[in-house]
């Protein structure tokens, strides 16, 4: 058995981030609670993963402080997954990957869901990565630099 590289000690934000949500799985089980899904077989049934996958992940977000298990809103005696502020932290993540999805992997014309404003109905307009003076950002505009711990 193969054995996954962790990056929860690394000095890259993207690392541990990439480390904290796991794999393709975990996001979307990520976009499906920003979409409404709370219950193991709402996940289920959306994105038609194995159980044992689906548990897995779930304790992974959970662990990760993520998503939250909460007793079910209904009463029932099932839990109900909800994103906690850490998880709903990743909504700027998940609508950059939906824009960027959209404008590169469908034809003109093609069928695909779409991120809408509530109130306005209307797309979103793209998202930019701005300087503190407002100023619009490429990746030549910008650099890494190391910050000492404290």
């Amino acid at each position: 058995m193969v054995t996954r590289t962790r990056f929860d000690d690394s000095e890259c934000p993207v690392a541990r981030s990439v480390d904290a949500i796991g794999d393709w799985w975990s996001l979307l089980i990520v976009r499906d609670a920003f979409d409404g899904s709370r219950r193991f077989g709402e996940f289920q049934r959306s994105l038609g993963v194995a159980k044992n996958i689906l548990t897995a992940r779930l304790r992974t977000l959970v662990a990760g402080g993520i998503l939250e298990s909460v007793p079910a809103s209904d009463g029932s005696a099932y839990s109900e997954y909800v994103l906690t502020p850490k998880g709903e932290a990743l909504f700027p993540v998940i609508v950059a990957l939906r824009q960027w999805g959209e404008q590169y992997f469908f034809t003109p014309g093609e069928a695909h869901s779409q991120l809408v404003d509530r109130r306005q109905g209307e797309h979103l307009r793209t998202l930019e990565v701005l300087s503190a003076d407002g100023r619009r950002l490429g990746p030549d505009d910008t650099t890494v630099r190391k910050v000492s711990g404290q």
